[in-house]
């Protein structure tokens, strides 16, 4: 069983940061790859940023220049900057995880339970 666990939305100003951390825990063999999506009211969810082995990294172009996403491999952990926030960028969002368990001889997708964001003054 794997857990990915959320901390750090909550309401903050145009203009402000928040930085959001995701935490996998459980029967973990490998992970392939962590990311951020996010869901707008009303819209399915979409790609922020996502961080694959080798460490490369992939951004929507409406956050380039302003989020960073970063892994620490050893702690299980992803973490998402936010600076510069938008109204726009208020949502609901979620943390995700390919990740091959030590049971299992082929990776899946795992979620967190979603955080929500909010941008406004």
């Amino acid at each position: 069983q794997v857990q990915l666990v959320e901390s750090g939305g909550g309401l903050v100003q145009p203009g402000g940061s928040l930085r959001l951390t995701c935490a996998a825990s459980g029967s973990i063999f490998s992970i392939n790859a962590m990311g951020w999506y996010r869901r707008f009211p009303g819209k399915q969810r979409e790609l922020v940023a996502a961080v694959i082995s080798g460490g490369r990294t992939h951004y929507v172009d409406s956050v380039k220049g302003r989020f960073t996403i970063s892994r620490d491999n050893a702690k299980n952990t992803v973490s998402l900057q936010m600076n510069s926030l938008k109204p726009e960028d208020t949502a609901v969002y979620y943390c995700n995880a390919v990740i091959i368990t030590t049971d299992a001889t082929q990776s899946r997708s795992y979620w967190g339970q979603g955080t929500q964001v909010t941008v406004s003054s």
